[in-house]
């Protein structure tokens, strides 16, 4: 059988020719468009006879692989004789002079791929290869060119396919495995639970119709398999070929980590990537990312491709672990050798960023592998608040003045486009300037010009100066915001002493969540906590033609007893209600055994509560959350919860916070659950925004800004009692609102048989 194997020439070439090492921690932020600026600006130039951004391809077969290569040419030069150029335009920051014939065979490598293909199709027996490289800043042309015969390219591109042809190999072995394998795999466990089976259906039928899905399903469903499993199902169905799995936190990667490793032992051929933070995988004390200060970016691209080989061959289920025992034994980043591996998996499980971020996002996936992926997005409620970060931006005044000062000597340019923008930012706060509609497009420009000079600069110092570097790019972050801007942002200042700091404030991120996503084959939203569904369904971007689903718990609802305690949480109302409050803890603590979790709106809240507490019932042991803790002291506070465990154990935790989500206490870890308060987010001028912003659009703004992200959270903190169907429990809600029709419209099916305890 034949296997036909898609690749770009540009992708082609860089693989066999990549060599050298990463480059400093700085690298341009406006490469890409300016590189595309520079494109159009000479092909202004080319006569009428000339042709722009010429599509080609050809297949290239080498045993039993069939590459189809493609790709554009810049240019297409035709000379007065009929001869044809082949021109490949590449714009640099760098010295013309350090261009010559020998400098980068991967530039030379994707133009003679280019001429092959035209000269292949016209029959040509010569053709001219010519590299144009255009210095950014002055505009400056070098050109150089190479004659070649088609037997000559022809030798070549076989050349290049030769060598690429163990890693196509390899490909088309895997690929072969792995749609045999997702076809014959079966469900995971004997039986599905109650509901299991409906939401992976409609998974499958999302991806197998090319639909997006918003689902929401009970804790305890199995939604991890029960949409990792489908989506398997439909790459052996020929759907998809790609899986991303999305997630916020990193106890739900693992999750999903566990739930491919067991159907890898059940016999699909997958190859996962997990990609971990920069910061928690990097090697070195201080990241610093080039060849002089790091040894794993000293001569990265030399011996990337035989890591990958090696990896990619060995390994089925590449997490942070494997990821770094291969990075070492081959002396290369572990986080770029991830992101490299990212583009070969069939799953990749990372952060929301890297799909939804316009800062961050995976660049190099093409539209051709977009429409081959469905997206998995996990506690999809998350997202909301996550784009909203997304896509705003912050300038702070100090950033522009410290530059200032540090260049006002020995570089005018810098220091002078530094101080326009603080000065402006200055004014802003003399007019006691806090909340505007309209974009600063003054301000944008002024950031703009400080972004290009210290561009320049930092190019110069080799991206040295931390205090410049930090200034460029929240000034690139910020233009590039700027450009996102419409009726759905405000702008927004905040003035501490001589402190002035001003953000471009995204009320709405349902747009641009869209728009990033947009290509992808189908998105999956799935969350236990997807309530209401129209709020989230409107806020993550759907439309009315995207699927829904809502199953119920699939536990008996006896195996958990709700209650709630109407007391007064409000802020007015805590000195006097601390102790009956306090006091309810006890006492529900004495009518159930187990170890409890407590959850509180707020840390000082929590510590009033726990000193009571202590007071009240000092024979119990506790353990409580403090802000800021390491991932030890987090792995030490749930380990802490053991089943086996002589004494049982109350935690206090903060609601929202790192256990109040994605926390898996299975039977006697965990008894008991009292959440204190509806989860409303602080009171503060961005929530305050949010509600006046829905207002206007006859929405409920209160609701939108406090009520459904509090209650969210809420649900999220009850979730952590029942996981399976032998937990059993007590979940206690403690606030009078609970009573109150709003709220309990927003509880799910299975907590709404409560009982309410004498106030």
């Amino acid at each position: 059988m034949t296997y036909i194997n898609r690749i770009s020439v540009r992708a082609l070439v860089e693989h066999v020719f990549r060599s050298g090492s990463i480059e400093s921690g700085f690298r341009t932020t406006a490469s890409l468009t300016e590189g595309t600026r520079i494109h159009q600006t000479i092909q202004k130039t080319y006569r009428d006879q000339d042709q722009k951004e010429v599509y080609l391809k050809t297949e290239i077969s080498v045993g039993d692989i069939t590459l189809l290569v493609d790709g554009r040419c810049d240019g297409l030069l035709v000379e007065e004789d009929g001869s044809i150029i082949i021109d490949e335009i590449k714009s640099t920051k760098h010295a013309l002079a350090q261009f010559t014939a020998d400098s980068y065979p991967v530039h030379w490598a994707q133009a003679n791929f280019y001429g092959y293909m035209y000269a292949k199709d016209h029959a040509l027996e010569r053709i001219t290869i010519q590299l144009t490289y255009v210095q950014t800043q002055t505009g400056k042309q070098k050109q150089l060119q190479n004659e070649m015969s088609f037997k000559e390219l022809e030798d070549f591109v076989h050349q290049v396919v030769n060598q690429y042809a163990s890693f196509a190999n390899r490909k088309q072995s895997h690929a072969e495995k792995r749609t045999e394998s997702s076809k014959a795999l079966a469900f995971p466990f004997a039986s599905y639970r109650d509901g299991q089976r409906k939401l992976a259906g409609t998974v499958y039928k999302t991806i197998e119709s090319n639909k997006n899905l918003f689902a929401r399903a009970a804790t305890g469903i199995g939604k991890t398999m029960s949409t990792i499993f489908p989506a398997i199902k439909a790459i052996g169905e020929g759907h998809i070929e790609r899986i991303f799995y999305l997630t916020a936190k990193t106890i739900t990667r693992t999750a999903a980590e566990e739930a491919l490793k067991q159907l890898i032992a059940n016999g699909v051929q997958l190859k996962v990537v997990t990609i971990t933070a920069k910061d928690k995988i990097c090697f070195q004390e201080e990241m610093v990312c080039d060849k002089a200060n790091c040894i794993f970016a000293d001569g990265y691209y030399d011996r990337i491709n035989g890591a990958m080989l090696d990896i990619l061959e060995q390994e089925c289920l590449m997490t942070r672990n494997v990821i770094e025992t291969y990075a070492r034994k081959h002396q290369v980043c572990p986080f770029e050798f991830s992101l490299d591996l990212a583009y070969e998996a069939d799953v990749v499980i990372c952060d929301y960023n890297y799909i939804f971020d316009p800062r961050v996002s995976l660049k190099r996936l093409i539209e051709e592998h977009k429409k081959q992926t469905a997206l998995l997005i996990d506690e999809a409620h998350n997202l909301v608040d996550r784009a909203r970060e997304m896509y705003s931006a912050t300038l702070v005044k100090s950033h522009y003045y410290d530059v200032e000062r540090y260049y006002e000597e020995i570089n005018p340019a810098i220091a002078n486009s530094a101080k326009a923008v603080s000065e402006h930012l200055f004014v802003k706060k003399q007019e006691e300037f806090v909340v505007g509609e309209e974009l600063d497009i003054d301000l944008v420009d002024k950031v703009e010009i400080f972004s290009m000079h210290a561009e320049d600069a930092l190019l110069e110092e080799d991206g040295k100066n931390e205090r410049l570097l930090e200034a460029y790019f929240s000034a690139q972050a910020f233009v590039k915001i700027a450009r996102l801007y419409d009726h759905r942002y405000t702008t927004y200042c905040m003035v501490d002493q001589s402190e002035v700091s001003l953000k471009l404030f995204c009320m709405d991120p349902s747009h641009l969540i869209k728009q990033m996503s947009k290509g992808f084959r189908s998105k999956v939203f799935f969350s236990a906590t997807l309530i209401p569904g129209e709020y989230y369904k409107k806020l993550l971007g759907g439309t009315a033609e995207d699927y829904t689903v809502s199953i119920p718990s699939p536990f008996e609802r006896e195996k958990v007893k709700v209650m709630i305690k109407p007391l007064s949480t409000r802020y007015r109302d805590r000195n006097h209600t601390i102790n009956p409050m306090v006091e309810f803890f006890v006492d529900v603590m004495k009518k159930q055994s187990g170890n409890f979790l407590v959850f509180f709106p707020s840390y000082h809240y929590m510590q009033l509560a726990y000193e009571k507490f202590t007071e009240l019932a000092p024979e119990l042991e506790t353990i409580v959350q403090s802000a800021g803790m390491s991932e030890q002291q987090r792995e030490d506070f749930l380990a802490a919860f053991d089943a086996e465990r002589k004494e049982r154990l109350i935690g206090f935790a903060v609601l929202g916070g790192i256990f109040s989500e994605g926390v898996d206490l299975r039977g006697n870890r965990l008894q008991g659950v009292i959440i204190v308060g509806v989860g409303y987010p602080q009171i503060g001028l961005e929530r305050d925004i949010i509600k006046d912003y829905f207002m206007k659009l006859n929405q409920n703004g209160h609701d939108y800004a406090y009520v459904y992200p509090g209650m969210n959270k809420v649900l999220q903190a009850g979730g952590r009692l029942i996981r399976t169907e032998a937990d059993t429990g007590v979940i206690a809600l403690v606030d009078d609102r609970f009573l109150q029709s709003k709220y309990q419209a927003l509880l799910p099916q299975e907590w709404r048989h409560f009982t309410v305890e004498g106030d």
